[in-house]
């Protein structure tokens, strides 16, 4: 086995001249993946100007030399562009969504829990939060207040997006 079986970091073997080269490649793809942040998923051209360390999803029908390598995540290094092919469960902080993308084995797919709200399949079904509904008070018949309770019940669900309008 020349590499790891999850993310092909090159391994040593005895004997081997110049160590120092696989293990330091092993410890810049290590150094990308680990806490893994991105730029972008949504670029296909290759940055001007990449900073050392600098990482982005590649987008679908990618140029340059991003060719052929849509959803890898391309890291600028020293030595040039790194590509890193996902696994399932591989999980990127995207920095221009705000939120992060997981691989789920076929393709990179928005995380559920984001900034603004939960999604479920791109839907988003909980909101940020609102102000909590006030307990019935007063009134003189029970029906309308109890209706009262009932439509600020479904407002505030529509609001936070948990039930449709």
């Amino acid at each position: 086995m020349e590499a790891s079986p999850r993310w092909a970091l090159p391994l040593l073997f005895a004997g081997q001249a110049q160590k120092e080269i696989f293990h330091n490649e092993a410890l810049i793809l290590i150094d990308a993946m680990l806490h893994g942040r991105v730029e972008s998923a949504d670029i296909g051209e290759v940055p001007g100007d990449p900073a050392i360390g600098q990482c982005w999803i590649v987008a679908e029908a990618a140029g340059g030399t991003w060719t052929g390598k849509d959803g890898h995540i391309a890291c600028w290094s020293e030595g040039g562009w790194r590509f890193i092919a996902p696994r399932e469960g591989t999980r990127m902080q995207v920095s221009d969504r705000n939120h992060a993308m997981i691989h789920d084995g076929s393709q990179w797919r928005d995380e559920a829990m984001r900034p603004d709200g939960v999604y479920v399949e791109g839907q988003k079904v909980l909101g940020v939060r609102q102000p909590a509904i006030s307990s019935p008070a007063g009134g003189t018949v029970i029906d309308d207040e109890a209706r009262m309770a009932v439509a600020a019940i479904l407002t505030t669900l529509r609001q936070h997006g948990i039930i449709d309008m």
